[in-house]
């Protein structure tokens, strides 16, 4: 069956950096965009941004600021998400997705930006 398994999460100091990831099993992850979304306490999910391949990734405009990437490696079935100069702002539950008509969702990662 389709499962999405993200790591990477954790407590990290304001300025700090993760990488999360995003473990793919169960379709074609080589042949499907995948998104990454983030959810802040009592904020709705909003897109970070998405991959179509290993050199094809997008951001949305809020997260073009140099602080976050996107990268596969569809030899791992894997997709992450770098994350530098984080803040208390983007303390969220991040969740990696399979876009499409079957789309699905991962379980998410706690990502806690504290002092």
């Amino acid at each position: 069956q389709v499962q999405l398994v993200e790591s990477g999460g954790g407590l990290v100091r304001p300025g700090g950096s993760l990488r999360l990831s995003c473990v793919a099993s169960g379709f074609a992850f080589s042949n499907s965009i995948m998104s990454w979304y983030r959810q802040a306490p009592g904020k709705g999910r909003e897109l970070i941004g998405s991959s179509a391949g290993p050199d094809e990734s997008a951001l949305e405009e809020n997260f073009r600021k140099g602080r976050f990437t996107i990268s596969r490696d569809n030899s791992e079935n894997t997709m992450y998400l770098q994350m530098n100069d984080l803040q208390p702002e983007d303390t969220a539950i991040y969740y990696c997705r399979k876009e499409g008509s079957q789309g699905f969702w991962g379980q998410g990662t706690q990502v806690t930006v504290s002092s």
